[in-house]
């Protein structure tokens, strides 16, 4: 078996870190525990019915709230909300009506739905898949849908970070 070296990783990494990815919060509550991050790995994937993929970490209380409850919230995030898009990169603090300093209401599914993003989704999970790699992929139904503002989406290129490769 042959390894790679060490330019051909940084290559690779380069090249992954190319593909295009948005910035997203995804929120979700088991009972009185709640989970948030920011996630960039995030794709529509079927019209009827309407499905979004996602790949989440799977030690991540979101992910664990996902799983029990079956249900969250996809945040579309502005190109002028990396301040926002930062503090789901933190554990989940749950205060009142706020998350990781962020307000929030609960939506028609129950999910914490944030009050200051241009636009949401609710979605049902319809499948989780755990067993090939470093993160979880999430097959989710489009239940509920609000636009509140026309925005250019933030995306991973619009900020200082990196995630992927």
């Amino acid at each position: 078996m042959q390894r790679e070296t060490a330019v051909e990783l940084a290559t690779r990494r380069r090249v992954l870190r190319l593909i295009s990815n948005g910035m997203y919060i995804l929120t979700s509550r088991c009972g009185d525990d709640f989970g948030a991050a920011t996630i960039t790995w995030l794709s529509q994937a079927s019209f009827k019915p309407p499905l979004l993929v996602a790949a989440i970490r799977e030690n991540s209380n979101v992910f664990r709230c996902l799983l029990k409850s079956r249900t969250a919230a996809v945040h579309i995030l502005g190109c002028d909300q990396k301040d926002v898009a930062q503090k789901f990169f933190f554990p989940t603090k749950a205060v009142e009506n706020e998350i990781n300093g962020e307000p929030f209401r609960d939506g028609s599914l129950g999910v914490p739905v944030l009050a200051n993003t241009p636009a949401h989704i609710e979605c049902r999970l319809v499948r989780s898949m755990s067993d090939f790699g470093d993160h979880a992929l999430v097959v989710l139904e489009v239940v509920e849908a609000e636009c509140r503002a026309s925005v250019r989406p933030l995306t991973i290129a619009d900020s200082p970070w990196e995630y992927g490769g």
